[in-house]
């Protein structure tokens, strides 16, 4: 069984084949990768104390443990294996949802994320999975309609493509032979007053903004802004803190009298805080976890590259699988149970009957 395993993992390694499901304990199936060989990890597991699987050996289902310790170290241990068949530059996605027992909120997303960077992992983003929707019985206490989504990765540097993830703006610059306004309406005229007339800048203070101010009118007017602000010592306030200490941004007002926040055409990154549905077209009624693909486009686009793989080792009906295809990337899923495998499987033959891949 190793052998046709191995076989699996070569072909999508080499090229030969786009996607694979592997049947197993994602423990032992991980140790039959070779090493720096996935470009992303993105993965749900099976939450503490939520859900019964039907899986034939409940010895090796993460997510049974007597104790909140016991599930936060065997996740620790997954990741630990991950990190050895992550590419030096990649990156692992862990989405993961808390558990109130014995009406004790356990914080176990922080648990295992805790346990993760003590492990060696660097942990670059907690993104806020609001699903925007949800039931709750209980009476003394708020809903709960959210998750976490963390973004893990080896090492400080990694590849991360920003610009394949911008939002681009709405609205453009309007630019004539008489003026500059910007997407919100600025013109510069007000900065350019404000400067002039300061008691706060000194003269040759004064020629450097205004230079500044020229400047970025000139980036807007060749399109490469959208908009801007200009934050002048003395006129408006410095954002976050006002310790150059603390603030890159009040050291900058202090030694030069103002700094600028430039809106880049190209767009600007997303927050994190993602408003997105959880799915319910693979679902089933036997998987109750649905990974939306919306929520992986973002992490795909950004963290593996064009034709890259992607890996979840608790694939459950293959939604990391399936989005990697639609974003041209191979993907290979594994779980424990055949029954989401099966689903899988039916879903990314659905898929191929659609369209062609690619």
């Amino acid at each position: 069984m190793n052998d046709r395993v191995k076989s699996d993992i070569h072909s999508i390694i080499s090229g030969k084949r786009k996607f694979a499901f592997l049947l197993g304990d994602c423990c032992e199936l991980l140790e039959l990768f070779p090493e720096n060989s996935m470009d992303c990890v993105i993965t749900s597991p099976p939450y503490w104390k939520m859900r019964e699987y039907d899986v034939r050996d409940k010895n090796k289902l993460i997510g049974n443990e007597k104790r909140p310790e016991e599930y936060v170290k065997r996740l620790v241990h997954v990741f630990h294996k991950i990190k050895d068949i992550l590419k030096p530059e990649g990156s692992a996605w862990l989405n993961i949802g808390d558990k109130y027992h014995n009406k004790n909120l356990m914080g176990m997303p922080w648990r295992v994320a805790f346990g993760m960077q003590s492990d060696g992992w660097i942990l670059r983003n907690d993104i806020i999975w609001d699903q925007m929707k949800g039931t709750q019985s209980v009476k003394d206490r708020l809903r709960d309609v959210y998750e976490h989504l963390f973004h893990f990765v080896k090492n400080k540097t990694y590849y991360y493509d920003h610009d394949n993830i911008r939002i681009k703006p709405r609205k453009k610059a309007v630019v004539t032979d008489k003026k500059v306004i910007t997407a919100t309406g600025v013109s510069g005229v007000k900065y350019r007053n404000q400067i002039i007339n300061s008691a706060e800048l000194n003269e040759l203070e004064k020629e450097d903004a205004l230079k500044a101010l020229d400047e970025v009118l000139g980036e807007v007017k060749k399109g490469e802004l959208v908009d801007f602000r200009m934050t002048i010592r003395g006129t408006q306030r410095t954002y976050h803190s006002n310790s150059s200490k603390f603030s890159g941004r009040a050291k900058e007002l202090a030694d030069k009298g103002y700094y600028l926040l430039k809106s880049r055409a190209k767009g600007y990154l997303p927050s994190d805080i993602w408003r997105v549905v959880p799915e319910d077209k693979w679902r089933k009624d036997v998987h109750y976890a649905v990974f939306p693909e919306e929520l992986l486009e973002i992490p795909i686009r950004a963290t593996c590259p064009e034709d890259g793989i992607v890996l979840d080792p608790f694939c459950g009906t293959g939604s990391a699988v399936s989005a990697s295809m639609n974003l041209r990337r191979r993907g290979i899923g594994m779980d424990l149970s055949e029954t989401y495998l099966n689903l899988a499987k039916e879903r990314l033959q659905k898929q191929a009957m659609q369209r062609v891949l690619f």
